[in-house]
């Protein structure tokens, strides 16, 4: 830093104040400076900043089964929109969702001296493990819900669900039937409760659910289940279109309809949710609920500057909509 300063002809203070976008630099001061730190090939010393300015420009997040494609793209935009921002993530991925686990990442990354933390709470437990918490430092939540008395970003999970299941309604099917995420999770939860609604408040029957953990194979075993039920019950019973609560899932479905004989949509439409971009290439392409997880991302990072800046100030919830992405995977009842 000195020798820029001693070439741009200003004072050290200058050089930093420009580093760090201060407002009360010239703005042809502000262009000399640049010019010299990059014929300099300058790159500042974040270890030596975070000395002086007492701030480490790294940011926490706690994170739960990021192998799946949900939470591993919400990790992927918090770590984009925290560079963008000049900040550095530390992640820590939680091995069991409970509070001792929970616990022990906070106490990690306080030790690392992270100056706030975005804990991603998709599950009923890592809620009410955070609540009986108190965080060393700032936090939100993503995919939390907005229960918490702590800024936090969430998708609809609700909105999308009645989105699409409103979608195979208007198509002309008497009802939709629907392969559920594991319960105790929240998008799974908010999924199951707008499909549901959507059904409820068009008067059509309201199908057992099936039960599945994500996985493909889940989603396989349902698509068995699915195609026995056409099989067996009367043509007023039986599955003309399915909802599957997300995009692996369907995928094991389809599958699974397709060694039954069964014909995607003629026979059974089916819907995913997520938004997988390998989706659009599935065998039909599936119709589906995009989630903008860059977006998710983005917010959860503004949120949590903001609350490192004001602590005190009241938490701001933002919810962020769906879209539904229609495919051939539905289409109207023949």
């Amino acid at each position: 830093m000195a020798d820029v300063a001693k070439v741009a002809g200003v004072s050290h203070q200058t050089v930093s104040r420009v580093l760090s976008d201060h407002p009360n630099v010239r703005e042809s001061t502000r262009a000399r400076v640049r010019e010299v730190i990059a014929e300099l090939e300058y790159r500042p010393n974040p270890a030596a900043r975070a000395l002086v300015t007492k701030r480490s420009r790294t940011l926490g997040v706690i994170a739960a089964n990021t192998t799946l494609y949900g939470p591993a793209s919400i990790l992927a935009g918090l770590e984009h929109a925290a560079r963008a921002k000049g900040y550095l993530i530390a992640a820590v991925s939680l091995d069991e969702l409970s509070e001792t686990a929970l616990r022990k990442a906070l106490e990690h990354l306080a030790a690392w001296g992270v100056e706030g933390g975005v804990v991603m709470t998709p599950h009923e437990r890592t809620v009410a493990a955070l609540l009986r918490l108190a965080a060393p430092f700032p936090i939100v939540t993503v995919e939390g819900g907005h229960d918490l008395d702590v800024p936090g970003v969430a998708l609809d999970q609700y909105a999308g669900a009645r989105m699409v299941t409103e979608h195979l309604l208007s198509l002309g099917h008497a009802s939709v039937w629907h392969v559920t995420g594991p319960r105790e999770w929240l998008e799974a939860e908010g999924r199951f409760q707008g499909w549901r609604a959507a059904l409820d408040d068009a008067g059509a029957p309201v199908p057992q659910w099936l039960g599945g953990d994500w996985s493909a194979a889940s989603g396989y075993r349902a698509g068995q289940l699915l195609a026995a039920a056409h099989r067996s019950l009367d043509q007023a019973s039986k599955p003309t279109a399915v909802f599957v609560a997300n995009d692996h899932m369907a995928l094991g479905v389809l599958r699974a309809l397709r060694e039954a004989g069964l014909r995607v949509p003629e026979d059974l439409a089916v819907a995913g949710f997520d938004g997988l971009p390998e989706s659009e290439y599935f065998a039909p392409p599936l119709t589906t609920v995009r989630q903008d997880f860059a977006a998710a991302g983005r917010a959860g990072i503004d949120l949590l500057l903001q609350r490192i800046e004001d602590p005190s100030a009241t938490p701001v919830h933002t919810t962020l909509m769906p879209e539904l992405v229609i495919r051939s995977s539905t289409a109207a009842r023949p």
